[in-house]
């Protein structure tokens, strides 16, 4: 029946609605008109996993987007096998659910979605809250063929989130996506929680939630295992909040790669806390090309990490050059300052376990190391640097290779 949901959409939904609450105060609360539901199968999808759903999906789409009350679409538990599909904007409605107890499913053929670019795409929406549910991309094919060099698809992403405003995504899987799992692009408040990415730590390109030229996006109480970054951050990015990630396997977080292109935005305002590494390539990490932009990374601040053998803990690498191939090899233009360290601790699984290799025509300035504490199987951990200046206070192990600023002074040193 249309009009019943499931109790564990239900839960999510009372979350959606505070959340839509706070986003719309300012604004007449959709809550004061009765809410309209349309069920996926009312429109003629079929829960067996063969059946191509994507024309009902859309048809639901419509019908909600078109409504001038709130509505929900449901999808109840089973698999639905849908194409790449794009759920467009502007609607009528500022306040549309989507809510999956069930899971979606990708072509298992690399070749139905793979240059598609995206699988499920919300594109110039307001107001949406996307529930519970599993995204199964299906890129084991994908991963195969690009593993044993053969000329294939560049992949699409399970889902993507462009160009929208006051967005909610809650409790939702994302399970081996043929590229990257979730991308938020051009988006302003938006707010993911409670999301799961799992893939092969073999998995190539499979980064877990990729944020670029977005304002105001929280990323909240997730877990995140996949063979890329597990979160990372693009350039024209501010006013971010990270918070509870556990990452593992995976890239670590990553502010980057920057300074691709010479005319390009920055990334500022950005805080990282509690959160977890296991066995990751790395974990806190800043990274950028080795030629000339205008772009720049500041007022970054990473607190309460948990590192747990994690190859490159703490890390700023502005001569970044994936498979050492098509790299300039100049001095990065990239600006990086104004980044703090505090409260990391736990084990290394290189001696070097802090690595600062800035540009050497524009140094990374104002780091600040405070209670860092980061071990190499019960020794003591060693740091590198390279252009980079700042200060180190409370217990800082290894010890601090930064180089004092010039204008540096003692009563100063916090």
């Amino acid at each position: 029946m249309a009009e019943l949901i499931i109790n564990t959409c239900l839960n999510y939904l009372v979350l959606a609605l505070s959340i839509f609450f706070f986003f719309l105060s300012e604004s007449p609360s959709p809550a004061h008109a009765a809410s309209v539901q349309y069920n996926v199968v009312s429109f003629g999808a079929k829960a067996d996993g063969k059946t191509d759903s994507s024309k009902a999906f859309l048809s639901a789409w419509a019908s909600a987007c078109g409504s001038t009350r709130a509505a929900t679409i449901y999808v109840p538990r089973g698999r639905f096998l849908v194409r790449s599909a794009s759920f467009n904007g502007p609607c009528k409605s500022s306040a549309i659910t989507v809510c999956i107890d069930g899971t979606l499913v990708a072509p298992s053929n690399r070749n139905v979605n793979g240059n598609a670019g995206s699988w499920i795409v919300f594109r110039r929406v307001y107001g949406v809250s996307v529930i519970g549910g599993t995204l199964d991309g299906q890129g084991m094919g994908l991963w195969a063929c690009k593993l044993s060099g053969k000329s294939c698809p560049s992949g699409a992403t399970n889902l993507m989130i462009s160009n929208s405003e006051n967005i909610l995504v809650s409790g939702l899987r994302s399970l081996n996506s043929q590229m990257f799992h979730i991308v938020i692009s051009g988006c302003q408040n938006l707010k993911m929680q409670g999301v799961k990415v799992s893939a092969p730590g073999t998995s190539p390109n499979t980064d877990g939630i990729h944020v670029t030229a977005s304002t105001g996006v929280t990323i909240l109480d997730s877990k995140i295992g996949t063979g890329d970054d597990c979160v990372s951050i693009g350039p024209g990015s501010n006013n971010l909040w990270i918070e509870n990630v556990a990452c593992g396997p995976g890239h670590g977080i990553s502010i980057g790669s920057l300074g691709q292109e010479q005319e390009e935005d920055g990334v500022q305002n950005m805080t990282v806390k509690m959160v977890a590494f296991t066995g990751t390539q790395n974990g806190l990490r800043i990274k950028s090309w080795a030629r000339p932009s205008n772009g720049f990374a500041r007022n970054i601040l990473f607190q309460h990490a948990i590192m747990n053998n994690v190859q490159n803990p703490i890390v700023i690498d502005q001569n970044y050059c994936p498979d050492n191939s098509g790299c300039p090899n100049k001095a990065s233009g990239v600006r990086v300052s104004d980044i703090t360290y505090q409260d990391i601790y736990g084990t290394s699984a290189t001696l070097v376990a802090v690595k600062f290799d800035c540009s050497s025509k524009y140094l990374c300035t104002g780091i600040r190391m405070q209670d860092v504490k980061l071990t190499y199987w019960n020794q003591v951990s060693t740091a590198s640097c390279a252009h980079a200046d700042g200060t180190a206070s409370g217990l800082v192990q290894p010890s601090s290779c930064l180089s004092l600023p010039q204008n540096y002074k003692t009563e100063n040193y916090f």
